[in-house]
């Protein structure tokens, strides 16, 4: 990483439990500047040398501003055993201007107090995680992403028997299935883009977006 950091763009990370340490570790991996900041010097000497990183007690006010919280764009609060200070660090950061915050929530209780102080973004690891499992236990999906409650949903899933060995055009999915193929991913091959001349073959894995209750329907045909 540089030296001369550039603090006005990067990411406070406060809390590193599961959640919090992998948003850490996946922000280095993709080059962004970070700051951590832990209070307990057991977590501390784990995660020591692998992204900077400080021991403070960011639901003090005067811990913050003493490691430049006010220098940082974003900030991530992966605190969520603990409500009250989860709501207090999410406070304090609303106070010190951040103007992008990202805070944990356990409950739906919890994240409505989130949102109510201030945080621009609340997010349910748990709950997510769940409800993805959910919607890959006994099926062929292979990955699922919901973009939107209810709505708009993306999805990786072995081609159902019926489309095997047809072309895009000749299985109108769109109009009988309201599915879109974005694209397919062969055995030893880059991923490819789809158009009407792609033909399905059974050992493909495909990548397709539609209404999230359209995209069940399909995946689940014989």
């Amino acid at each position: 990483m540089a030296e001369d950091k550039d603090l006005s763009s990067g990411t406070l990370v406060i809390g590193l439990g599961r959640f919090g340490s992998a948003v850490a570790v996946t922000l280095e991996k993709l080059g962004y500047e970070i700051l951590a900041v832990e209070k307990d010097p057991r977590i501390v000497r784990q995660f020591a040398g692998r992204f900077p990183l400080v021991e403070a007690d960011a639901s003090s006010m005067e811990a913050l501003e003493q490691v430049g919280a006010r220098e940082f764009r974003s900030a991530v609060v992966g605190i969520g055993t603990s409500l009250e200070a989860s709501v207090l660090i999410t406070a304090n950061l609303v106070d010190v201007g951040i103007s992008n915050i990202w805070a944990k929530a356990v409950s739906r209780e919890h994240g409505r107090i989130l949102r109510r102080i201030g945080a621009h973004h609340v997010v349910y690891p748990e709950f997510d995680a769940g409800q993805r499992t959910a919607h890959l236990v006994g099926g062929r999906m292979m990955d699922y992403i919901e973009m939107e409650k209810n709505g708009f949903a993306i999805m990786k899933l072995r081609p159902p028997k019926e489309v095997q060995g047809f072309t895009l055009a000749e299985l109108d999915l769109v109009g009988r299935y309201g599915v879109n193929v974005l694209g397919l991913l062969r055995p030893g091959e880059p991923f490819e883009y789809a158009n009407a001349m792609t033909r399905i073959n059974a050992e493909d894995v495909i990548i397709v977006s539609g209404d999230g209750r359209l995209l069940e329907h399909f995946a689940h045909r014989p």
